[in-house]
Formats: C-alpha cells, sequence, structure tokens
C-alpha cells in the first residue's frame, strides 16, 4: 500500500494523459467522418500521431535535461492541450495532422518523464511490482480513453474541450508531488538500425505490430460505424481489443519461456491472420451474430496481434549484449514508429477503395508476409541457447527499459 501511495502521483499522470491524447486517435476518426474528411485524409491525421511520437521518443530526453522532469513535463503537456484545442480552430485534415504532429510529440515527452522517475524509485527489490503497477495504469488509461468517445458528441468543441481539460489535470499530481526530481543516465548515441542489426526478424515483428495497431485503433473506428454502431458501441468495439490484449500476455509469456520465440511468434501471426480474415470476409454478418459478434472478433484480434511487439522485442533482447539492452529498446520503438506512421495511410486508400473490411485483409497480408519471414530466419539461424525471460514490453520510450532489465536481473539471480 505505501509502494503504490508514492507511485499513485505518476500513476495518475500516466491515466490523464492516455485519456487526454489517448482519445484522440479514435476520436479523430469519428469527428473527421462527421466532417467529411475521407479515410485517406483521416489516415493522414493518425500518421501525424506517430511522426510527432518518434521525434517525441528522441527529443524528449534532452527537453528533460535541460528543464528537469517537473518543468519538462508541464512544457510538454502544455504542447499536449494546445494541440488539443487546435482542433476547434480550423476543420482541415493538414491543420489537424499538424496538431496531431504536436499530441504525438507531447505524449511521447510525457512517457519520458514518467518512466524515468519511476526508474529512479524503482529498486530491485520492488521493482517488479512497479512494472505491474506501471502496466495497470498504462491499460487502465487506454480503457478510459476508448469510453470517453461513447460519451463525446463528434467534431464538437466541447468534446475536444472535455479531452484538453483532462490534459490538464495530469499536470496537478506531478505538481503537488513531494517525491524528490530523479537524475537521468548519461545519454547516448541513437542507433536506430541497432534492432535490424541483432534481429532482422524481430525488427519486421514490430513493424507488423506498427502497422497492425496503429491501423486498428485510427482505422477501426470506420470500420465499426459502417456496421452501425453507435459511438458508444464503437467505444465498446475498440475496449474489447484492449481488454484481449491485456488478458493474453500472461499466457504469451508462459508459452515464449516454454518453446522458441518464432515459434510462439508464428502461432499469433497465424491467428492473427485467421481472425483478421474473418473480419474481412464479413463473418459476423454471415452468423448473424450482429455486433456481438463483433466485439467477441475485437477481442480476438487483441489477443492475436497485441502480444507481437512483446515477443518480438524478447527475441531480439534473447541475442542482445547487456550493454545493448537500452539502445535496442530506442531502436524497437523506431522500427515500431516507422510502421504506425505509414500504416494509417495506406489502410485509409484502401478502405475508400475496396471498403472497410479491407482493413483487415491489409492487416492480415502484413503477418503473412511476417510469417513467410519467420519460416526464412528459423532457417537462417538456430534457436538462441540464452534466452531471457519473456516481460511484456510497452511501446512507450526507451527508459522502461531499465524497468525490465532490473526485473530480468532480479529473476536471473533467484533461479541462480
Amino acid at each position: 500500500m505505501q509502494l503504490l501511495i508514492s507511485l499513485s502521483a505518476l500513476l495518475l499522470s500516466v491515466m490523464l494523459v492516455q485519456m487526454g491524447i489517448g482519445a484522440l486517435r479514435p476520436f479523430d476518426s469519428i469527428s473527421g467522418a462527421a466532417l467529411g474528411f475521407t479515410s485517406v485524409d483521416i489516415g493522414l491525421i493518425a500518421s501525424g500521431h506517430f511522426a510527432g511520437f518518434l521525434c517525441g521518443c528522441l527529443l524528449g530526453p534532452k527537453l528533460v535535461y535541460r528543464a528537469g522532469h517537473s518543468r519538462a513535463f508541464a512544457i510538454l503537456a502544455a504542447v499536449g492541450v494546445i494541440s488539443i484545442i487546435a482542433h476547434t480552430i480550423k476543420a482541415d485534415p493538414y491543420f489537424w495532422t499538424f496538431a496531431r504532429i504536436l499530441g504525438g510529440f507531447a505524449v511521447a515527452g510525457c512517457y519520458t518523464v514518467i518512466e524515468s522517475w519511476l526508474q529512479a524509485k524503482a529498486t530491485n527489490k520492488i521493482r517488479a511490482r512497479v512494472f505491474s503497477i506501471y502496466r495497470i495504469a498504462d491499460f487502465a488509461g487506454q480503457i478510459f480513453a476508448n469510453g470517453l468517445i461513447g460519451v463525446l458528441t463528434p467534431a464538437s468543441y466541447i468534446s475536444y474541450n472535455i479531452l484538453a481539460m483532462i490534459m490538464c489535470l495530469a499536470l496537478i499530481p506531478l505538481a503537488v508531488t513531494l517525491s524528490k526530481e530523479p537524475s537521468l543516465p548519461k545519454t547516448k548515441i541513437f542507433r536506430p538500425f541497432l534492432a535490424y542489426k541483432i534481429s532482422p526478424l524481430a525488427s519486421l515483428g514490430v513493424v507488423t505490430a506498427g502497422i497492425s495497431t496503429s491501423a486498428f485503433g485510427s482505422i477501426a473506428p470506420l470500420y465499426a460505424a459502417n456496421l452501425g454502431m453507435s459511438s458508444l458501441e464503437i467505444s465498446y468495439f475498440l475496449t474489447a481489443a484492449v481488454i484481449g490484449g491485456i488478458i493474453v500476455h500472461p499466457p504469451a509469456g508462459l508459452l515464449a519461456d516454454r518453446f522458441d520465440r518464432r515459434s510462439v511468434m508464428m502461432f499469433f501471426s497465424i491467428l492473427s491472420t485467421v481472425v483478421c480474415l474473418a473480419i474481412g470476409s464479413d463473418l459476423v454478418e454471415i452468423s448473424g451474430q450482429g455486433h456481438g459478434g463483433s466485439l467477441l472478433l475485437a477481442l480476438l484480434f487483441g489477443v492475436s496481434t497485441f502480444p507481437i511487439y512483446s515477443l518480438s522485442a524478447a527475441h531480439a533482447n534473447d541475442f542482445a549484449g547487456p550493454d545493448d539492452v537500452l539502445d535496442l529498446s530506442a531502436s524497437l520503438i523506431f522500427f515500431y514508429a516507422l510502421g504506425a506512421i505509414i500504416s494509417p495511410i495506406i489502410a485509409g486508400y484502401i478502405i475508400g477503395r475496396f471498403g472497410t473490411p479491407y482493413l483487415f485483409i491489409y492487416i492480415s497480408f502484413a503477418h503473412i508476409f511476417l510469417m513467410s519471414f519467420t519460416v526464412l530466419r528459423a532457417i537462417a539461424r538456430p534457436v538462441s541457447t540464452d534466452d531471457k525471460p519473456y516481460a511484456y514490453y510497452p511501446r512507450t520510450t526507451m527508459f522502461i527499459a531499465n524497468i525490465i532489465r532490473g526485473r530480468n536481473a532480479s529473476d536471473k539471480r533467484k533461479k541462480s
């Protein structure tokens, strides 16, 4: 309980940042459709978020070094608020894309502050608990964010102001906390292609994760709306995928620690392909299950797709040296962002030309390519003999790798 109280300000800030800016991704899609934006326009707006996110991952630590944790967070949260309010100035897809670039930069920078602060608080004795609590707060923020879009009016001045107010609230917990600001580790030269040098398969795996999750979070609301879902039902649809992602990680970790990582990746890619083809072939309508069937398939989408990033990261870490962990984490985020930036634009074009169900056909092709490459890499490289314990890897910033590394090191000491 004492640990939870000491971390409460940081965890509350995580949840509020997710609720404020995190809700924009699906809400902008619904609002854009209401304003008559094309599917390509909506994809471009979503891509702007991930372009800004990548910039925030690279530049956020520099801002923290310059201004300190609290002031850096205040600056970044202010940028986030501006990015939300800017939506109400001009209903133009290119203007909204610029606003989302600012928002992506802000959210990545905010996570840099919070995660580095958590790292300073996490001793080896409590590191696993700190990480677990942080993971719960992160997922809770995603669920609340999806729930918000069910009660907000699309393309409404008031709705965007409510999101901006929530983002403003994220400033308060860190402003009033009595916790001492931590010092940051020395920065290293960013090596964006390190992940590819260590494991080409892991690089493609996180790119595929970026393609899948960014397309789903940004374009899937259009698919759900095309099925006749209300805003509230769309929020249920998106939340079902997040819940699927939450419940799958323990069994995914069990499988990854008992079997070859590549075999487990192959299993989840096959499952994801089957689920996506089922959605894309209008299986829900054929079965007559209506929206209940859609929610089930969304849940299965989260189950099959969300572990791909963590499995890829774990596979890459099996071949990485201890000095490469932080740089590898940053490199994996770089590859994830590449997939996430281009995917919504491609998905927007595809559904505009062929229809919304083809969103999932597109995602299935990405996983089919990953499966094919997995087979080639299994032939080219033997199984690692130094597997590290599986851990859930959030797609946030490089600082969380410190927590994971400490947790894994602690687990190894216990086993030895």
